[in-house]
């Protein structure tokens, strides 16, 4: 896109330029503010520093270059250099500032002053740059260009009004009277010197009329877009709303049975304490029980130690009587000889 204002004839003038630039988290693209010779050669139909070419002019460009959140970069050029095929077009600029423009929620503000012995550059109210060693000429073209990336921005224009200094008359462009052409039968014809010759200050007045009152229907397109968004979250918002009304009733449904399940609990907590206590009741029971007759039965029931000892001694001689017996049987039977 880009869009040709008017050009200036006077060497002093100052350009305010307000603008609105939405978009996702990532979003790219750039704007382009020009002041350039031709007005609007075949190269801006890709209305980019990187793409246009070999112009004649000054170029100011807003873009997220550098990665700091936006910036501001000036570029010149006489004509003599070539944008679009040059290896390195960042390192052309003369100056840049840093502008946070991006999701504002409010127009920027860039203020462009071309004085007799200074050029500067205003950004929301603080100096972006400043040079007393620029001198641009009059009778360019201002132009207003925006380039997209994969994900674009919004770039909404606001203002663009440019204003002449103090003191400084605009030079307008002089037309000659039509030739007076004799009367017929010797009478004086002076309906040449009465007829009014164009006014080129009324014209100059009706075209940025005409510029103001078309900035005024893109402004009240952009309002009635901004209504047209807001009713649309209005209605996302109702609905939202209505969606947690239901969810809270079923919280509340939820609560209530909540209550239900812990009214029944406290209402057999005592039977629980019983139940509890007779656990106990048994426990010890059985541990007193359980060890008394243990003790009982290990001081009735185990065998005494004389008869264990007695036990011991008849099984010991009763081996050694097995072993004699073996042994004289040994003795008395036949011997063998080989």
């Amino acid at each position: 896109m880009f869009l040709i204002c008017h050009s200036l004839a006077q060497s002093e003038w100052t350009v305010d330029f307000e603008f609105r630039a939405t978009g996702p988290e990532r979003g790219g693209g750039n704007l382009q503010l020009w002041y350039i010779k031709d007005g609007r050669p075949p190269e801006m139909e890709a209305p980019s520093v990187y793409t246009i070419g070999a112009f004649d002019g000054l170029a100011l460009v807003i873009d997220m270059y550098g990665g700091k959140g936006g910036g501001l970069r000036g570029f010149m050029n006489d004509g003599s250099t070539d944008y679009k095929s040059h290896h390195a077009v960042d390192s052309l600029a003369f100056g840049h500032c840093d502008f946070s423009y991006r999701n504002l929620g409010r127009p920027s503000k860039v203020l462009v002053k071309q004085l007799a012995d200074s050029f500067e550059v205003i950004v929301d109210g603080r100096q972006c740059f400043w040079s007393d060693k620029i001198k641009l000429p009059s009778g360019y073209f201002f132009g207003v260009s925006a380039a997209s990336a994969d994900t674009p921005d919004s770039f909404e224009i606001y203002k663009f009004v440019t204003s002449t200094a103090p003191g400084v008359t605009r030079e307008l462009p002089r037309r000659d009277p039509p030739p007076q052409q004799p009367p017929q039968g010797g009478q004086i014809n002076d309906q040449g010197s009465q007829q009014a010759l164009p006014n080129a200050q009324f014209a100059v007045q009706f075209a940025d009329l005409q510029n103001r009152l078309s900035a005024i229907s893109q402004s009240i397109d952009n309002v009635f877009s901004e209504v047209q968004s807001l009713s649309a979250k209005s209605d996302a918002r109702h609905q939202d709303l209505s969606n947690r009304v239901s969810s809270n009733q079923q919280l509340t449904a939820m609560d209530q049975k909540i209550q239900s399940i812990e009214s029944t609990l406290r209402s057999y907590q005592g039977h629980f304490s019983n139940i509890q206590g007779m656990v106990k009741d048994s426990h010890s029971t059985l541990n007193e029980g359980l060890t008394q007759q243990m003790t009982h039965i290990i001081s009735t029931k185990s065998p005494k130690m004389g008869t264990f000892v007695v036990v011991i001694i008849v099984f010991q001689l009763l081996l050694a009587g097995i072993y004699v017996m073996y042994k004289r049987r040994r003795a008395n039977g036949p011997k063998k000889y080989l």
